[in-house]
């Protein structure tokens, strides 16, 4: 039976236990996919990370990603709160203030703000696309915005290591408080081969500027309390379609209170670089006693 160390984290929480559970093991270089997989299942969490040495010279560390069901190349809350792990266990040390992860989707620059009391990690995100725009862009997408008036911006689908559909809704208070259909969300999500439906609404909060909901029916998830990728993704769109406007250059979210939680997220924008991230906690350091 292998000893391994073991992380249980608290990723992107604006109050503790407010952001996205991730476990992180480490030590678990000689486990096949299979058994990372077994692990991941039994954990039953969102995500579960493994850190790796890197095969990439110019990587600080290596993750592998599973969801209880199979490996994903990327995603943003187990990126931010890989890093942490790395950070925390002496694994990585950042050089001209990055980290660089390399995982499913590449080499990617981890940027590291403040000091570690306070320490902020932002992934830049892959690179994004948007591939179709307006209500029309597919049959499901006006029953799955039902109930909820649209913002500024038109819906769309947009690409980027994780593929979503974004919809701006008019405001704060009517994204809280709506009901969606989460079957229709989950039938849009398989056609289109998505993750599922990401709305926001902007807010005159002075602790945030966006307010965001995800639901995440192509993971068979219901709605995610903190989405690192899927806020990528929004802070792509709204760049390309407002260069100009007031959140052109980074803003703060907050997400997931409607269920519970209450995650915040930072987000900077410098040219066509969007960064996303926040903090992570270390809830559970311990030792993980398990057969491979």
């Amino acid at each position: 039976m292998a000893s391994l160390r073991y992380l249980h984290l608290d990723v992107f929480a604006a109050t503790l236990g407010g952001g996205n559970h991730l476990g992180v093991v480490i030590g678990a270089d000689d486990w096949n996919a299979e058994a990372m997989q077994r692990f991941a299942r039994w954990t039953a969490l969102v995500e579960t990370t493994f850190l790796l040495p890197p095969t990439d010279p110019k990587a600080s560390y290596r993750v592998r990603i599973f969801t209880p069901h199979n490996e994903i190349p990327f995603a943003g809350h187990p990126s931010i709160g890989s890093a942490h792990a790395a950070l925390e266990c002496g694994l990585a040390e950042p050089h001209d203030g990055l980290l660089w992860q390399q995982c499913g989707a590449g080499v990617l620059p981890i940027r590291v703000e403040h000091g570690d009391a306070n320490r902020e990690l932002l992934l830049q995100s892959p690179g994004e696309r948007v591939l179709d725009t307006g209500l029309a862009a597919h049959r499901l997408l006006a029953p799955s915005l039902a109930g909820i008036g649209l913002g500024a911006l038109p819906p769309a689908l947009v690409d980027g290591g994780r593929r979503w559909w974004l919809a701006e809704v008019a405001d704060e208070a009517s994204l809280r408080a709506w009901q969606p259909d989460h079957a229709v969300i989950g039938a849009l999500a398989h056609a289109s081969e998505s993750m599922g439906l990401c709305a926001f609404a902007r807010s005159s909060h002075s602790d945030f500027q966006l307010v965001v909901r995800a639901f995440p029916a192509g993971v068979g998830i219901v709605e995610d309390p903190a989405s690192g990728a899927a806020n990528g993704l929004i802070a792509a769109y709204i760049a390309h379609a407002e260069p100009h406007g007031a959140l052109a250059r980074g803003y703060q979210v907050s997400q997931g209170r409607e269920i519970g939680h209450d995650a915040r997220l930072v987000v900077h924008i410098d040219g066509s670089a969007i960064w996303v991230g926040g903090r992570s906690h270390t809830v559970i350091d311990g030792t993980l006693e398990w057969t491979p």
